[in-house]
């Protein structure tokens, strides 16, 4: 990579985060930390703010804003192959966001890599079996509550069956077992379950900040899960 696809990339990657350390820039471009240095000096000689908070790393000042220039073929084509991951298994809300998103992708591509493109989109298919269907549409919600830290209010049935209202903290969501499950503190249960999406009936965001203070990491939640059995509902 030449030094100005490399600065172009940083930006990129810089825009991407909130934070990016010179060590991670280093990692994901295969230089040196000097280089670095070096490379973000440039960037601010030509115009760009960037900016550095200690012990957190480099980031762009607020309300910079570089817009996508192009795709390589390649960049392209992992992101076609991932829209066919999408709709497999993902759900239908999911599937309404990735396929905006693609459509800007497809926006900025030149007319002959659109073609290239579309090409490639008709040669590629996935059979999953019927369990992977996601015939729901809760997962861009979910996303949302997680990041924002609102409470969602779910209408869930259990492994029998049987019906209750939960108000839940959700820390993340987990793909396994041909199936989306939230991690989340429930607060009829006072403790951290395993809940499967397919049997949400209904689901809330209740827009109200969580009241746990301290949550577990996902990290966490799935370290302690391989020590102990998993608390499924």
């Amino acid at each position: 990579m030449n030094r100005i696809d490399r600065l172009f990339g940083i930006t990129t990657m810089l825009q991407s985060k909130k934070h990016v350390s010179a060590e991670q820039i280093a990692e994901q471009f295969g230089i040196s930390v000097r280089t670095v240095y070096r490379d973000v000096k440039a960037l601010t000689e030509q115009g760009i703010p960037v900016s550095f908070e200690q012990h957190r790393g480099y980031f762009l000042v607020q309300g910079y804003f570089l817009p996508p220039v192009s795709f390589t073929p390649e960049e392209a084509n992992a992101l076609l192959l991932m829209e066919k991951m999408a709709l497999s298994f993902g759900d239908r809300s999911i599937h309404a966001h990735y396929t905006t998103a693609l459509h800007k992708v497809k926006a900025v591509l030149r007319s002959k890599e659109k073609d290239r493109f579309e090409q490639l989109n008709n040669r590629i298919r996935t059979h999953v079996p019927e369990q992977f269907s996601g015939n729901f549409e809760y997962l861009a919600t979910l996303q949302s509550a997680i990041s924002e830290r609102h409470i969602i209010e779910v209408e869930y049935r259990n492994n029998n069956g049987i019906a209750s209202l939960r108000r839940l903290e959700a820390i993340g969501l987990i793909f396994y077992g041909a199936a989306w499950h939230i991690i989340a503190w429930c607060h009829l249960r006072n403790e951290y379950r395993d809940f499967k999406v397919v049997r949400i009936g209904r689901l809330t965001d209740t827009g109200i900040p969580f009241k746990k203070e301290q949550h577990l990491s996902l990290n966490d939640y799935i370290a302690d899960r391989h020590m102990n059995k998993p608390n499924q509902v």
